[in-house]
């Protein structure tokens, strides 16, 4: 899972960014072990048909779409003719739908038709990128409707594949993603994917700004993963419960209206 990809990414993406000579080196060590990435549909397709999978399967994904995506990973996965996924928060993109929020430069709708057409699946991520947990059922459709829409509008065909901003869901959110048309969804959970997750609790590895050559190599490998993300899984952990009492909390106050 990948953010933002800049020399100089603005402060509040800069620990989920990489550099672009960091993202390089991590598609050529994916190239030089024999790695096939798929997009995220084609990995749904296969796990629903029973297909076989590639050899060393792996999926390259983007969040939030960010402008680096464009201007930096595109020719590093040209040059491997990797394909990946990016799921935009429609919202955040600039141009029309725009409504302010994004923490660094978007991506506008021109150069996602040209992500497209190069390969890659574009997925949703939601509108304006909020916490869908905790979002009344009202805002929770709209967030998820709104979004396929105007993906659908602009590239002309309706994606298939979400990604949960911040990786929060609940059995309500993922009902209402399956509910809307989406057929695999992925969360975060710094695990690696497995069928038994199911098609919309998928689990992803995140990449950070902090994340070195030798430790990339670690996580696609499957190796040390759980020591690596030990503190972030308690944290996730711990604020899970909190959101869940929020999010409670709230249903409670709405019935007393």
């Amino acid at each position: 899972m990948y953010h933002a990809v800049g020399h100089r990414p603005a402060k509040a993406a800069y620990s989920l960014s990489v550099s672009p000579e960091a993202f390089a080196e991590q598609m050529e060590l994916l190239g030089e072990r024999g790695f096939t990435p798929l997009t995220t549909a084609q990995l749904g397709a296969a796990w629903r048909g029973g297909s076989k999978l590639p050899e060393r399967p792996v999926l390259i994904t983007f969040d939030d779409g960010y402008e680096g995506v464009h201007r930096h990973a595109l020719p590093a996965l040209a040059k491997h003719g990797f394909a990946s996924t990016l799921f935009v928060s429609t919202g955040w993109l600039r141009g029309p739908y725009d409504g302010g929020g994004a923490l660094d430069t978007m991506l506008d709708w021109d150069q996602v038709r040209e992500l497209a057409a190069a390969g890659t699946e574009i997925g949703g991520h939601s509108h304006t990128h909020p916490q869908m947990d905790q979002l009344p059922d009202d805002q929770l459709w709209f967030e998820t409707l709104r979004c396929r829409e105007i993906v659908t509008e602009e590239l002309g065909t309706r994606p298939v594949s979400f990604a949960y901003p911040y990786g929060y869901s609940s059995r309500r959110v993922r009902r209402t993603v399956r509910e809307a048309g989406f057929a695999q969804s992925l969360a975060v959970g710094n695990a690696l994917a497995a069928r038994c997750q199911g098609p919309y609790a998928l689990e992803r590895v995140t990449v950070q700004r902090k994340t070195g050559i030798e430790e990339f190599e670690r996580l696609v490998e499957g190796r040390s993963i759980a020591r690596d993300f030990a503190r972030d899984r308690v944290l996730t952990k711990g604020y899970a419960m909190v959101r869940r009492a929020r999010a409670a909390g709230r249903k409670v106050s709405r019935s007393r209206v």
